[in-house]
C-alpha cells in the first residue's frame, strides 16, 4: 500500500493553476513605489498601484516614521490589550475619528483584519445580513464566518436588496447590510445614500468598507459617506492605510458603543500584535498631509478625467468606473495577459486581472491613477495602450 502524502495536493492543485494560466507570476519592486518604479530591473510608469496620492513617498510621512523608532523603538511588544497599546496607537485613533467626523476609531492591522474579526461579531444565529454580491473577499470571508442568515442581493442594485429587507423583517432579530463603498476591480461606486436610506427605514445597521474611497471621494477625501452626506447614517464606516494614504492599516470609525464593542469582541483586534510605532507615526502623519494638503486629490481627479477620456478616445471600453480605478476591459484571460507582457515591454506596469477575481468574460487590464503622474508620463502610457492594444487586437 502506498504510503499516504499529505501535502501532495498542494503541488497538484498548483499545478492545475499554471495549466490553465491561473497562476501569480510576482514581479519584484526594486526601490519605493512611485510613479515611476524599477520593477525587475525596468523603469517603468506604475499603473498598477493602490498609493493614489503619491503618499508613500512624502517626506512627512517618512520623516515621521523615522522620529518614531528612536523614540518608540522598532516594534510595541505585545498585543493592544496586553502591553502593546502605545500612546500613538490611542492618538492615531483620534485623528482618524476627528477626520471621519466620528465618535470613536479602532485601528486594526489591516482592512482585511476589519472585516474578518468585526462582521461576525455584529451578528450571529437569528440575525440577517445583507451583502453585494460583488463585495471585497475579505467581506465574504467576514460573512462566512457569521451564523447569520445570508441576503446576497444584486450588485448596486437598491430596489433588490429593499427586497430581500421586506423578505427578512421582522424575521430575523438584528439586521446587518455590508457593501463596498467602490467596487475594487470595476471602479464603480455603491448607492450608499440609497443604502443607508434603506438601513434608516428598515432599522438595520449599515457597514460600508470605503478602502478604495478613502482619500479620494469626499470633502477632503473623507471618503463615500462624504461624499453622499450621509455620515451620520453609516454605523460602520472600514477604512485602510494601504491605498491613498500611503502606508498600511485598517480601521474602523463610527459611534463610541462600536470602539467599545469591537475591542472588546473582535478577535482579530484582540489577537493581532500592535502596528509598529513607525507605523502608526507615519499614518499620523498621512492624515495631517491629506488635511493640510488638499492638491493631492485635486490632482489625482485632473490625471483621472484626462486618462479616462483618453483611453475611451482610443477605442478602449472602460466598464462603469466613476473613480481612480479604471479597468481596460478585455474579454478573455489570455487577452488581457497579453496586453499586459505588451505594455510592460512598453514600459508600463498594469497587471491583468482574470478567473477567479472577475467572470470568465470578463478579464482586464486594472489600472489606478496617481496624483504624482505627469501629463508627459500619462501621454506616454496612453501611447503604449494604443500600440499595446493592436498588437493584441482589442483596436484595430
Amino acid at each position: 500500500m502506498e504510503k499516504r502524502r499529505p501535502t501532495a495536493w498542494m503541488r497538484e492543485e498548483y499545478e492545475k493553476l499554471v495549466a490553465a494560466d491561473l497562476d501569480w507570476k510576482l514581479r519584484v519592486l526594486q526601490g519605493p513605489s512611485a510613479p515611476r518604479s524599477i520593477v525587475d530591473g525596468r523603469s517603468v510608469i506604475m499603473l498598477c498601484s493602490n498609493n493614489y496620492l503619491n503618499l508613500s513617498n512624502h517626506a512627512r510621512i517618512k520623516d515621521a516614521a523615522k522620529r518614531a523608532v528612536d523614540t518608540h523603538g522598532a516594534g510595541s511588544g505585545s498585543v493592544r490589550p496586553i502591553a502593546g497599546n502605545m500612546n500613538l496607537h490611542e492618538e492615531l485613533e483620534r485623528r482618524i475619528a476627528r477626520f471621519k467626523r466620528r465618535e470613536a476609531a479602532l485601528f486594526y492591522v489591516s482592512g482585511f483584519a476589519g472585516n474578518a474579526g468585526l462582521i461576525p461579531q455584529l451578528v450571529g444565529e437569528g440575525d440577517a445580513i445583507f451583502t453585494d454580491e460583488l463585495n471585497h473577499g475579505s467581506i465574504i470571508d467576514g460573512v462566512r464566518l457569521t451564523k447569520a442568515f445570508r441576503f446576497i442581493y444584486r450588485h448596486n442594485d437598491a430596489a433588490d436588496l429593499e427586497r430581500a429587507l421586506k423578505e427578512a423583517d421582522p424575521k430575523f432579530t438584528k439586521l446587518l447590510i455590508v457593501s463596498d463603498g467602490v467596487f475594487s476591480m470595476d471602479g464603480d461606486i455603491a448607492p450608499v445614500d440609497q443604502i443607508a436610506k434603506l438601513g434608516e427605514e428598515y432599522g438595520a445597521m449599515v457597514f460600508i468598507d470605503d478602502a478604495h474611497g478613502e482619500g479620494v471621494l469626499g470633502d477632503g477625501g473623507r471618503g463615500v459617506a462624504s461624499h453622499f452626506h450621509v455620515e451620520e447614517k453609516i454605523h460602520v464606516e472600514l477604512g485602510t492605510f494601504s491605498k491613498a494614504l500611503g502606508v498600511v492599516g485598517g480601521y474602523v470609525a463610527g459611534s463610541n458603543d462600536l470602539r467599545n464593542y469591537a475591542l472588546n469582541k473582535s478577535r482579530t483586534w484582540l489577537l493581532s500584535g500592535s502596528h509598529p510605532p513607525a507605523v502608526t507615526a507615519a499614518c499620523i502623519a498621512a492624515i495631517d498631509v491629506l488635511e493640510t494638503e488638499p492638491w493631492h486629490v485635486e490632482r489625482l481627479w485632473e490625471n483621472t478625467r484626462y486618462y479616462k477620456k483618453e483611453l475611451v478616445s482610443l477605442g478602449f471600453d472602460v466598464g462603469n468606473s466613476a473613480t481612480p480605478i479604471t479597468p481596460v476591459m478585455c474579454g478573455e484571460a489570455s487577452v488581457a495577459k497579453r496586453l499586459s507582457e505588451r505594455l510592460f515591454d512598453l514600459g508600463v506596469f498594469a497587471l491583468p486581472i482574470v478567473f477567479p477575481m472577475v467572470a470568465r468574460d470578463k478579464a482586464r487590464i486594472r489600472t489606478i491613477m496617481n496624483a504624482g503622474l505627469s501629463r508627459e508620463d500619462l501621454d506616454e502610457a496612453l501611447n503604449a495602450f494604443e500600440r499595446a492594444g493592436k498588437a493584441v487586437g482589442l483596436l484595430k
